[in-house]
């Protein structure tokens, strides 16, 4: 039987036009965007070449294309518009705990978190609108056998504060699977049981703050798609439980997360956002989001913007009170943190490292795994300055946390102390740290 002819791709065509993109150009650009996902892809031009006559790709790089263009232009891209075949679409808007249980229980399956971890970062996601419909709290109410009080609310929000504090002491390996299984097999049947009104909005409120921190977990693990859905539970929950705090909060997250991915503007709008979004609010939570729009507008190079988010932030934080939640708190620390972001973004190296050194003098002491992260985010500040023996001394203060850290991030950290001491100069001090990084690997492969 002969083969039906394929028809031209004209709508790829269209929208390569659009951005003004040749076949060699698309294809590394999908290359680069499928990396993300943990997918080596390899297209060329002959590549695009074919899509163009109508040839499919398989579901996950329709996917990438999809998310290559939105990337380009700003907007979210439907696959009518590639020309390709829609995949599956994840469920859109609809009550928050059915999503959750679902992304939660592919987290708790070991065989499937490296794939999840895996999923791609959609920088032109279309998020959740807060609205003020009463009637979402009532809807979440529909339980028929099982009845919640105020005693639930009380477990979620201490298990939050445990889950944060096993965090920052031992890692967000260790802490986020103990998230993802005590939202399944707790949280979601709560969600659905029956309660007053009250109860329910107290519940959905706990359980976005929650999803919140274990998205946070996920992001900072550096599995950006998982922690991106994690994150859109959390404005669900957010939304339905009218909590504006923590919509906003999260929506600040998100900021973080495209900031640390590079996507200056987006970064910027989704800081914006959660600051326009925002209540009539505490000092601490406008500092908070103030911080994060001083870090997006040095992304893009608003120098004028980014100081004037600074001085906001400073003032909002020394009207705060002593009180600084577990989950998404800001303090001197996280303020000396952004700052130090901000004068990197604009070229400001040596001030960006006595920020770092502020921020750490700063720290609590019980912060092991941000105080590993800052460190290591200083060492390597301090090597590009040229402060070897600085650097060698800073890399052997975060040896002594990340040892007993499991954390992707700290992982990372670690790869570039390997990779940058070994490209120095054969000195004593270099020698040194160079010894105990073997030891340290040592012992990290035999745990």
């Amino acid at each position: 039987m002969a083969q039906r002819p394929r028809t031209p791709n004209t709508a790829l065509a269209a929208l390569m036009q659009e951005t003004a993109w040749g076949n060699d150009r698309l294809a590394r650009a999908v290359n680069r965007t499928g990396s993300e996902a943990g997918l080596r892809l390899t297209y060329d031009k002959s590549s695009v070449s074919h899509w163009l006559a109508g040839v499919q790709p398989r579901a996950e790089v329709r996917e990438v294309v999809r998310e290559t263009f939105a990337r380009r232009l700003g907007r979210p891209v439907t696959p009518e518009e590639t020309g390709f075949e829609a995949a599956p679409e994840p469920a859109g808007d609809r009550c928050a705990p059915a999503d959750l249980m679902s992304i939660g229980r592919a987290d708790m399956d070991p065989s499937r978190r490296s794939v999840l971890a895996a999923g791609l970062y959609s920088a032109a996601l279309s998020l959740p609108v807060f609205d003020d419909s009463a009637e979402r709290i009532s809807r979440a109410s529909a339980g028929p056998t099982v009845r919640v009080g105020q005693g639930e609310v009380e477990t979620v929000r201490n298990m939050t504060d445990r889950i944060a504090g096993i965090l920052d002491e031992l890692g967000a390996a260790h802490a986020r699977p103990m998230a993802a299984a005590f939202l399944v097999n707790s949280v979601g049947p709560w969600l659905q049981a029956s309660g007053t009104a009250e109860v329910k909005a107290d519940l959905l409120s706990a359980a976005a703050d929650l999803t919140y921190l274990t998205g946070w977990m996920a992001m900072y693990e550096t599995a950006h798609g998982l922690g991106q859905k994690y994150y859109v539970e959390a404005l669900k929950l957010a939304r339905d439980a009218q909590d504006h705090v923590t919509y906003c909060r999260t929506l600040r997250g998100m900021a973080l997360q495209a900031a640390s991915l590079g996507h200056g503007p987006k970064a910027l709008e989704l800081a914006d956002s959660a600051a326009e979004a925002a209540p009539a609010s505490g000092p601490r939570l406008r500092a908070f989001l103030a911080g994060q729009q001083a870090h997006g507008a040095a992304m893009v190079k608003d120098r004028r913007q980014a100081f004037a988010r600074l001085n906001e932030t400073e003032t909002a934080l020394a009207l705060a009170d002593g009180r600084n939640d577990a989950v998404g708190g800001y303090d001197q620390a996280a303020y000396h943190f952004h700052v130090s972001h901000v004068l990197y973004e604009l070229g400001d190296l040596p001030g960006a490292i006595k920020e770092l050194q502020l921020s750490n003098r700063a720290r609590p002491v019980n912060e092991k795994q941000g105080r590993a992260h800052a460190n290591g985010l200083l060492a390597r500040r301090q090597m590009e300055l040229g402060h070897v023996e600085a650097a060698c001394a800073t890399w052997n203060t975060f040896l002594d946390d990340y040892v007993t850290l499991s954390s992707v991030r700290g992982d990372e950290h670690f790869r570039a102390l390997s990779t940058t001491v070994a490209a120095r100069p054969d000195t004593p001090v270099v020698r040194q740290l160079q010894q105990r990084t073997r030891d340290v690997a040592l012992r990290k492969a035999a745990a």
